[in-house]
């Protein structure tokens, strides 16, 4: 099984080895070869979304093709997580091996359950934002909260999306991160029930 799954940028790529751990945990032998595309700045939109989807099956031989956008992209692209995988699928049309996914509002929701790594890291007690990780949104989406507390910090550093992403999930279960965070379960399972239905977390 060979899934393309089509990315924002750097930020997710920092993810890609911790899914890669956590999937191959479950997976063993029906693990799947997982190629991260990065689209460098935003995923793209309308004909050009269908025919990079398309090539990707046609041409390079991929059994899926999943497309992770934000919600947050910094522009009034989308209203909810709903409206971005409802947009994408229309963009690309009724292809069976298409799966749109989304971070809501920004990847490092998926990050925020960690907040207490993300303290020490950043040497500040900032409090974290309160809610569901999900739930924090467009007035100050969570990529600016884990901005402030680096910045804040006595570390003396502002966050790199890569090698700070990469330190805040590495000792951390990215289960408790999957139990927090509806839109990342989804995005797992979705991997996971294309390789192996029993697998599914409930």
């Amino acid at each position: 099984m060979r899934i393309a799954i089509l990315v924002e940028g750097a930020t997710e790529m920092a993810f890609r080895k911790k899914l890669h751990e956590f999937l191959q945990s479950r997976l063993e032998q029906k693990m799947p070869r997982l190629d991260f595309k990065p689209q460098h700045g935003g995923i793209p939109k309308e004909g050009k979304l269908k025919k990079i989807v398309e090539t990707l099956l046609d041409n390079d031989g991929y059994d899926a093709v999943i497309a992770l956008t934000d919600v947050y992209t910094g522009k009034p692209d989308f209203k909810d997580a709903n409206d971005a995988k409802e947009k994408m699928r229309t963009w690309v049309g009724k292809n069976p091996k298409f799966y749109p996914h989304t971070a809501s509002h920004d990847f490092e929701a998926w990050l925020l359950p960690y907040w207490t790594t993300i303290q020490k890291l950043a040497k500040h007690n900032l409090s974290a934002p309160s809610g569901s990780p999900e739930t924090v949104n467009h007035q100050k989406p969570p990529y600016y909260w884990i901005k402030e507390i680096f910045s804040s910090g006595k570390r003396g550093k502002d966050y790199n999306k890569v090698i700070d992403g990469m330190a805040i999930l590495k000792n951390n279960d990215l289960m408790i991160s999957i139990k927090a965070c509806p839109e990342l379960k989804a995005f797992v399972n979705r991997i996971i029930s294309l390789c192996d239905e029993e697998k599914i977390i409930s």
